[in-house]
């Protein structure tokens, strides 16, 4: 009896082995073949249905089917989202799975707080330090007789003789220091002591005089040893520099207002950048600036900005800064138009990829990675863009994980699955496209896709290619 029974249960599982095998491989496809697309949708506008295959009129994108099966997976999908979701996760987050993301090409980073650096290009001419320019003029008046420098561009150095002048004052000056030093040797030997003192007073006044004419001590020294006047006394240069103007000749008669040289020493420059009164924001007191010469060869030098003009001007819209530099070998030219660049850089703060950001116009939106494949849309306020980064003033916080690759098509499945709550909808706006009085929003319906024609379309609440 127990033997038999073992052969029976044998035998059963013998059936239900085959069985199994048999519907494995002539039924399987027999339900395969029977599995029909319940409708077909536009893969860049979810929303638009039909009920036939074909080709999308506004993209030119093939209709993908939609299963039963699929649909019923989706919505099972939506009904256990709860699951290892957080407790404050939004109603329009949606889950995708890591095989999907990976074939969306979703990539993710980090909301960092940076301090951002970028460069502001302007261009500005070089002026002359007028902090170093010096202006020659004779105290005296007189006759010029001879010039020593006598061509403009020419580099001289401080205490190198320019001119000789003649003058009856200063000959008359000399004469009558000479005869005060005369007079003292004769009241040397006086028994008066006051007129001893007398002569030391008028000594030192005509030696005084001829100082205030910018009578070297040198020439004071000459003229106590020649005991003879000198006719025409010597102007010389007061600075190290090139002589940018020059109005001394030969014979000329010359008055105290008379401006003989200009020397300017070109060894500090300044730079007169013109900064448009958008970006005066970005400049600031001490800030470093690199100029940079036209040419194939330029080279570079570094300034420091040391005033900023308070004046906009009111044809070119721009405010002048002025950017102190060394000019080594003088290769700065006063009125030389050059390059400049200005290192700008910002305080601490928040900032995440460009790519990070969907734009729709009027909104603009984050997907925020809240773990198990929950994706939420974050609306947020930008600011700045520098370089690849962008300023996020508000909606995000620091360090959380963001998607910075694949937003698009993020957003194109939460519309799939929350048709009228995906973020580039939350406003009732096309995608790169403003909002006119004929749009509206159309509820997801089977239609014919024959009837899908280009001007139905447009009042179709979805983006334009």
């Amino acid at each position: 009896m127990k033997i038999a029974r073992t052969f029976i249960i044998l035998i059963l599982l013998s059936a239900a082995f085959f069985g199994g095998l048999y519907y494995e491989r002539f039924r399987t496809p027999a339900a395969t073949a029977e599995r029909k697309p319940i409708y077909y949708v536009d893969p860049m506008h979810p929303a638009y249905k039909s009920d036939k295959p074909g080709i999308a009129p506004d993209c030119g994108m093939k209709l993908e089917p939609v299963y039963a099966d699929s649909a019923k997976q989706s919505a099972v999908a939506s009904s256990s989202a709860e699951f290892g979701a957080p407790p404050d996760l939004a109603p329009n987050a949606i889950q995708v799975s890591a095989e999907k993301q990976q074939l969306i090409g979703v990539r993710y980073g980090t909301v960092e707080m940076a301090s951002a650096s970028s460069t502001l290009h302007t261009v500005g001419k070089v002026a002359m330090d007028e902090t170093r320019v010096a202006r020659v003029h004779s105290k005296i008046t007189g006759w010029i007789d001879k010039v020593y420098v006598d061509f403009t561009g020419s580099v001289v150095k401080a205490g190198q003789p320019l001119m000789t002048v003649y003058s009856p004052e200063m000959l008359a000056s000399q004469q009558e220091y000479l005869l005060a030093l005369r007079s003292r040797e004769i009241m040397y030997h006086s028994s008066v002591r006051e007129a001893s003192i007398n002569t030391a007073e008028l000594i030192e006044a005509a030696k005084k005089r001829l100082e205030l004419w910018d009578f070297t001590p040198a020439q004071i020294e000459e003229l106590q040893q020649t005991s003879t006047p000198i006719r025409s006394i010597t102007i010389f240069s007061p600075v190290d520099g090139t002589v940018l103007e020059r109005g001394a000749f030969p014979g000329q008669r010359i008055a105290p207002e008379t401006q003989l040289y200009s020397i300017a020493n070109l060894d500090r420059v300044w730079i007169i950048a013109d900064v448009y009164e958008a970006d005066m924001d970005r400049i600031r007191i001490g800030q470093k600036a690199t100029i940079t010469m036209p040419g194939t060869n330029a080279r570079s030098f570094t300034g420091t900005v040391n005033f900023i003009q308070p004046q906009v001007d009111a044809t070119t819209r721009t405010m002048k800064v002025r950017v102190n530099a060394m000019n080594p070998n003088q290769q700065l030219k006063p009125d030389m138009f050059i390059n400049v660049d200005f290192f700008t850089g910002s305080p601490m703060r928040m900032s995440v990829p460009a790519d990070a950001v969907l734009d729709s116009g009027l909104v603009k939106t984050v997907f925020v990675d809240r773990g198990n494949g929950y994706l939420e849309p974050r609306e947020v306020q930008t600011g700045e863009r520098t370089g690849e980064s962008i300023q996020v003033l508000s909606g995000l916080r620091p360090g959380e994980r963001i998607v910075t690759s694949g937003t698009f098509l993020i957003d194109s499945e939460s519309r799939l699955r929350n048709p009228g709550q995906a973020a580039g909808q939350q406003t009732g706006r096309q995608h790169g496209a403003a909002p006119t009085e004929h749009q509206h929003v159309t509820p997801p319906a089977v239609q014919d896709h024959s009837g899908h024609n280009a001007s139905e379309h447009e009042h179709h609440d979805q983006p334009s290619h």
